[in-house]
């Protein structure tokens, strides 16, 4: 089995994978719940990393060039080995991105709202779950409620950063530096994509207008030249006198009853002896 046929059968398994983390993980922050709910979504939570674990492994084991691979994926490793950044396993819903361009209409446009719909949807509520966890409980925070959170995640994956609400622990400020970062990430390449999308509207057009005037060139430089074959061929119609040619390719000249005649090499003309 190859790399891409493994992602081909497990990108959807491990999108619903991720819904199924987002929910248990919602549940466990934002509600009061007895033990055995607990242990049971302790569980889920656990089941849910296992199988992103072994997605990874899957991947390095399956990559054509493993060393190459592990480095450029250094970050999966960290958000496998820490417990505290579980909810960036959510990223795994960037596979859908590739589902849903299937189905749009505009490739660009489809892009920009994925990327902005999807992505800052998913790290917003992530951040402000893993904040929420990490601040609720602890005396001086001031993000207590899940409201409280997506205001302040909204705010910092924007980069606004009004203050009012922030965190004081330092699982919080982790959580909050992971989010600028992606947020900045996330607006660049929205920037990048709109910013590609002007440069093509303009040089478009452009392009077309030159291709245009080319044709229109081609098309009078090829009249002019027809133009030119049928006077040249007019001319030598002209200029043709009917008559015999001789030995040294000469035309004769007409005889006196219109016969044509034979000139000799003296410059005399003579006639057909069949006109004797």
């Amino acid at each position: 089995m190859t790399q891409g046929t493994w992602r081909k059968y497990t990108d959807w398994p491990l999108i619903a994978a991720a819904f199924v983390f987002l929910a248990a993980y919602t549940v466990q922050v934002t509600r009061t719940v007895s033990p055995a709910q607990h242990l049971l979504l302790e569980a889920v939570l656990w089941l849910v990393w296992v199988f992103f674990l072994i997605d990874y492994a899957a991947n390095l084991l399956l990559a054509e060039q493993r060393g190459r691979w592990f480095l450029r994926h250094l970050h999966e490793l960290v958000v496998i080995v820490l417990p505290v950044l579980r909810p960036l396993r959510l990223l795994r819903l960037v596979p859908l991105l590739r589902v849903l361009n299937r189905s749009g209409g505009d490739a660009l446009r489809g892009h920009i709202v994925l990327y902005v719909v999807v992505s800052m949807t998913v790290l917003g509520y992530a951040g402000a779950l893993a904040v929420l966890d990490a601040e609720q409980d602890v005396p001086g925070a001031n993000i207590t409620t899940l409201g409280d959170a997506l205001w302040w995640s909204m705010t910092t994956i924007t980069s606004v950063g009004y203050g009012d609400y922030y965190p004081v622990t330092l699982t919080g400020r982790l959580v909050a530096a992971g989010l600028m970062i992606a947020g900045i990430g996330v607006l660049s390449a929205v920037t990048a994509a709109f910013a590609s999308w002007l440069v093509e509207n303009v040089s478009v057009p452009a392009a077309v207008k030159d291709q245009s005037r080319d044709r229109a060139v081609n098309e009078e430089l090829r009249s002019v030249s027809l133009q030119l074959d049928s006077l040249i061929a007019q001319l030598a119609g002209s200029h043709r006198v009917p008559g015999a040619t001789g030995a040294a390719g000469t035309t004769g000249a007409p005889g006196a009853l219109g016969v044509p005649g034979t000139t000799e090499p003296d410059g005399r003309n003579t006639a057909d002896p069949a006109d004797g």
